[in-house]
């Protein structure tokens, strides 16, 4: 602590973060989960504009309060989610207290801290197992959803190289578009195939024609199927000179 006191860019040994808000480090990283331990300064909840997006991680979390500070918590929900239309709402709210224990699922929860007397101090647990693939970021005001990222970045490696081969113009690398479009990630699939496309339509059209019939998740078979009607119009007037 006395050597990040003194150096603001001091690294320690292990993984750490901080924002504006909080500082906090992971004491433990393994496939299963992490536990991390922060910090959130009251002194930056008390001068800093107040959030104006809440998070929905996508996973578990199991919260001990060290120490409370006089803060409260507040709890936010979503919407069920009907047609990518779920909106975020406040759910309940309560004082912390030292030594509470409280889960959180980030699937459909999220939460906050505020009105902290003194530095609130936690130790959060959080389960991967069971996670969504995505999280989701909601306009507080508003309750709209603003963006969606890659809850794992390894997804997004994927489809990060899956567009350079598509820039590149490496269509000698279809296999790697066609295992990607059967990934257990709904959004790397579609990701996938828009790439596939996008390089090369006319062998990437079975496979979507495929996902388009028996992918299973709602969205991306309407998607496949909206999809499809206008990559086989375009293949249809490329063959079909004027």
């Amino acid at each position: 602590m006395d050597a990040l006191a003194a150096d603001p860019f001091f690294e320690p040994a292990f993984k750490f973060h901080r924002d504006a808000r909080r500082v906090g480090a992971v004491l433990l990283d393994c496939p299963a989960a992490s536990i991390a331990a922060s910090v959130s300064s009251a002194a930056a909840m008390e001068t800093l504009p107040a959030p104006r997006t809440i998070v929905f991680t996508g996973r578990i979390a199991v919260t001990r309060v060290a120490k409370a500070g006089g803060a409260r918590l507040q709890r936010w929900a979503t919407t069920p989610d009907t047609l990518g239309n779920a909106r975020c709402i406040p759910a309940d709210s309560w004082p912390l207290r030292d030594g509470a224990i409280h889960r959180t699922d980030g699937r459909h929860e999220a939460q906050s801290i505020g009105d902290a007397a003194s530095d609130v101090v936690t130790l959060v647990a959080t389960i991967r197992a069971g996670a969504a693939p995505l999280m989701r970021e909601y306009d507080l005001e508003t309750g709209t959803l603003q963006r969606i990222a890659d809850a794992d970045d390894r997804p997004s490696r994927t489809a990060m190289l899956l567009r350079f081969l598509r820039v590149a113009g490496r269509a000698d690398a279809a296999t790697c578009f066609e295992d990607a479009t059967h990934a257990a990630d709904f959004h790397l699939r579609w990701a996938a195939m828009r790439e596939w496309l996008a390089l090369d339509a006319a062998r990437a059209a079975p496979r979507l024609a495929e996902m388009a019939a028996i992918d299973p998740k709602d969205e991306v078979r309407v998607a496949a199927t909206h999809m499809l009607r206008v990559v086989e119009a375009r293949l249809t007037d490329a063959r079909c000179p004027a």
